[in-house]
């Protein structure tokens, strides 16, 4: 049985408690200023990992460490501007297809 695109394997409208109720709450989650990468490797002008996975869409994703991302978990690049003002090193997470 397939439930591809639906939360928690529903086939079906999720149940009433489930249902977004009218009141909407919305959570901010923001970096404080200044440095995000206070100590790890430093030396290096950006810090960038990559990550092998044989299961992705595309060919290459970049998920946002710095917190600043207009599309968050996504990164638009908004470490840059970060970095130039804080003299940070943050950059992306890269998910890399096999």
């Amino acid at each position: 049985m397939a439930s591809i695109g639906l939360p928690f394997g529903l086939l079906s409208s999720p149940p009433k408690s489930l249902k977004p109720s009218t009141t909407r709450r919305m959570v901010a989650v923001r970096a404080e200023a200044g440095a995000i990468n206070p100590e790890i490797r430093k030396t290096e002008d950006k810090v960038v990992d990559s990550v092998v996975v044989t299961e992705l869409a595309k060919p290459l994703t970049a998920y946002c460490r710095c917190w600043r991302s207009g599309t968050f978990p996504l990164c638009d690049g908004s470490h840059v501007k970060h970095n130039k003002a804080t003299g940070d090193n943050v950059g992306p997470l890269l998910l890399k297809k096999q």
